[in-house]
């Protein structure tokens, strides 16, 4: 690769403004639900897909649902967004904050991980 072209690629990654916000996990079968924050929302669902189908996610009681009813039977999607100026600050209390309050939204929700 060029190195123009890798120096380009690099300074949009870091100027890049990925989506923030509080990530949901939905069992169609059971109808319950996990909510979990995260920094970057499209790799976060990715990330939890990967690891319930490899049948590593550390949240027991999802990985079961999940081995019970399979993939099709989940809805992974971004509950709400956080509007925040600087992508290089710490936003993980406005994150937190915004996941307690899904959680009050959603009746019988559980978080994620901890």
């Amino acid at each position: 690769m060029d190195i123009n072209r890798k120096k380009e690629l690099m300074e949009a990654y870091k100027n890049r403004r990925p989506e923030m916000g509080v990530v949901s996990v939905r069992c169609l079968a059971t109808g319950e639900s996990f909510l979990g924050t995260s920094s970057d929302t499209r790799a976060t669902m990715n990330g939890i897909r990967v690891k319930l189908n490899g049948g590593l996610y550390p949240n027991r009681r999802l990985q079961e649902l999940w081995k019970l009813h399979g993939p099709e039977e989940f809805e992974i999607s971004v509950l709400r967004t956080l509007d925040y100026e600087d992508p290089g600050e710490d936003h993980t209390e406005e994150l937190e904050l915004l996941r307690e309050l899904c959680l009050e939204e959603v009746p019988g929700a559980a978080k994620l991980w901890k």
